[in-house]
């Protein structure tokens, strides 16, 4: 293949085009497809999987089993008639706990709105055993092969008060009527952490032996469709290793639970924003299980862990504390935990991705910059420009070579011309004129692979952290880590009538194909027509995909656009080279003399 003067062009063209179809792939079809897959999966179980499947016990001792439903209903009917409940509110999270079982079942989200409207309903995260998508927690105690009764689904306690709050811990008591009375200690803090103390007292005359443990389970799949750009399901550190698996990946296993032995770590389920973890005591080693079973057509996926046995003699007592984290995946938040409780690895909780060394650093730089300024979308445009001026060097040289290639371009014509019938020849001539320059035609693809690191790290901020959801920009973005709302195609809103979905195509990514399309035409022009066509098609192609990612997205491109068309600009009037932008495009004379109004003054020193 005969290498072209234009190389460069092409290779930044490929580069971009590659970069589109995999950014398509990734983030619009793949999860389609998985989703249309799960669907399929799930037809296809319900047609021949009807009976019911009992949960798998844990390794040394079984965990009791959640008791089967045969059906779901709606929550407000089973908070209604489940029996009496401890209500618990802080600043963050309302709800209450089913005294029954005393299973933490009832959860929401007082600082979180299911749209940017704050009158819309509260986020409901945990729901009773029973409810579609229920979602809840339980501790307790098991004591395989024993007749001895422990607390079960159907055990009622008795509350020490009415309301759980952070300054009045509540304690639950329950008498087995054969010489064991459980007492559990429930503490709230001012965040999202449940601390429970249970304690046993024996006075049955002899030892007895149990088993501590802690589940989350989950009935059913979340409806949204899974997007592979981060991880929802089961997940935990064990061993010091992160352990994920998400809801499909527990189907299509043939063994349907995972054993894992650790000392330290936590698991539990986790979706976008929010998650509820089981902590065990850190310094103790315990079993743990991911687990998937099916009773009654309705699928329950379950993280839970097995302390090692107590032997508590006659007279005696014990006690094993528990945590549970349950609520919104806030990084200040879940890094205090960690540190506070010595939670091993918490920080795992928050899927920072594949470039998680930039991801973190960048959410780090954005949160501090919003606190500066009060703003997320300020804070966008002030990282651009911090990141900008890190890799100015960079980036300055990479100009001053498209700069001295578009200096040369009537020499590289003249060349091609000349030597149009010996390609061999005419890449030697080009390469002669590249060193007697001083001009590196690959320098003008470093900016593009700088910035695919920065831009692949920057949606994953936007689209996993708590923190950016529903965060408000100026105007018509309330919230920049959703699309643009307004279209070209009804001008931005000013014409009556609402557009689909796939024709949203907003101001800002028309901002951002505009400043694409004006660089286009800053660098040196591609003499090859299948070239040509590929860059002019570049900016309405980015424009039509850039407009269903996030805003705060875009507003990062198109700013970081604008910054490198001003250092463009200011090297090509510094190497006295004329800023043609209107050669392909009518632009008023005025604008072309204000533009090129220095370009026939003298080179400057040392040019």
């Amino acid at each position: 293949m005969n290498k072209q003067p234009e190389s460069r062009n092409l290779i930044a063209a490929v580069l971009l085009s590659v970069l589109v179809l995999v950014a398509w792939q990734y983030f619009v079809e793949a999860p389609r497809i998985e989703a249309q897959r799960q669907r399929t999966a799930a037809e296809r179980a319900a047609a021949t999987h009807s009976e019911t499947t009992p949960v798998p016990a844990l390794p040394g001792a079984p965990a009791p089993a959640i008791a089967p439903v045969t059906g779901p209903q709606s929550r407000e009917a089973v908070l209604a008639t489940g029996g009496a409940r401890l209500r618990f509110d802080n600043d963050k999270i309302d709800g209450s706990i089913k005294l029954t079982g005393a299973q933490i079942d009832d959860l929401r989200l007082k600082q979180y709105r299911e749209t940017i409207d704050p009158k819309s309903p509260e986020i409901v995260f945990l729901t009773p055993h029973g409810t579609s998508g229920a979602t809840f927690a339980q501790i307790g105690w098991t004591n395989p092969g024993s007749a001895t009764p422990v607390p079960d689904d159907n055990t009622v306690w008795t509350a020490s008060g009415k309301t759980l709050t952070p300054a009045s811990p509540v304690t639950l008591t329950w008498d087995n009527g054969q010489g064991l009375t459980f007492k559990r200690r429930i503490s709230l803090d001012a965040g999202y952490m449940f601390t429970i103390a249970d304690t046993v007292e024996n006075k049955t005359g002899s030892a007895v032996t149990l088993y501590p443990y802690a589940v989350v389970a989950r009935e059913g799949e979340p409806q949204h469709a899974a997007n592979w750009i981060l991880h929802e399901g089961l997940i935990g550190v064990l061993s010091e290793i992160l352990q994920d698996e998400t809801y499909s990946d527990m189907r299509d296993r043939d063994e349907k639970e995972l054993k894992f032995e650790s000392t330290g770590g936590w698991l539990g389920i986790t979706d976008k924003y929010w998650m509820a973890t089981i902590i065990p005591p850190q310094k103790e080693k315990f079993s743990a299980r991911f687990s998937i079973a099916k009773q009654n057509e309705i699928e329950t996926f379950r993280t839970d862990y097995l302390l090692s046995a107590r032997n508590i003699q006659a007279g005696a007592g014990t006690t094993v504390t528990h945590n549970l984290y349950a609520g919104a995946k806030v990084v200040s938040l879940i890094e205090a935990y960690q540190e506070k409780l010595g939670i091993q690895r918490f920080d795992m909780t928050i899927d920072w991705g594949w470039f998680s060394f930039i991801t973190y650093w960048m959410f780090i730089a954005l949160d501090w910059f919003n606190k500066l300024v009060g703003n997320f979308g300020v804070a966008i445009i002030l990282l651009t420009i911090v990141v900008k001026i890190l890799f100015f060097p960079l980036a300055n040289r990479s100009y001053e070579s498209m700069t001295k290639m578009k200096k040369v371009q009537p020499q590289m014509k003249e060349i091609q011309e000349r030597y149009k019938e010996d390609r061999v020849k005419q890449q030697q001539e080009l390469m002669a004129l590249y060193k007697r320059e001083h001009i590196n035609p690959m320098m003008g693809c470093l900016p593009i692979l700088i910035q695919i690191p920065v831009f692949f790290s920057l949606y994953k901020v936007l689209f996993v952290t708590i923190e950016m959801r529903h965060a408000p920009f100026f105007g018509w973005i309330q919230d920049l880590a959703a699309a643009d709302p307004t279209s070209l195609f009804n001008l931005f809103g000013l014409l009556p009538y609402t557009v689909p979905s796939w024709l949203l195509i907003g101001v800002w990514p028309v901002l951002m194909g505009l400043t694409m399309w004006i660089q286009t035409k800053m660098n040196p022009p591609a003499t090859d027509p299948v070239q040509q066509q590929m860059m002019t098609m570049m900016p309405p192609v980015f424009t039509y995909m850039m407009a269903s990612f996030p805003a705060g997205l875009v507003i990062y491109w198109t700013v970081n656009n604008v910054l490198s068309m001003a250092q463009q600009y200011v090297i090509m009037r510094r190497m006295n080279v004329p800023i043609d932008i209107g050669a392909n495009f009518k632009m008023p004379a005025w604008a072309l003399k204000l533009l090129n109004r220095r370009s026939d003054s003298p080179p400057a020193p040392g040019e």
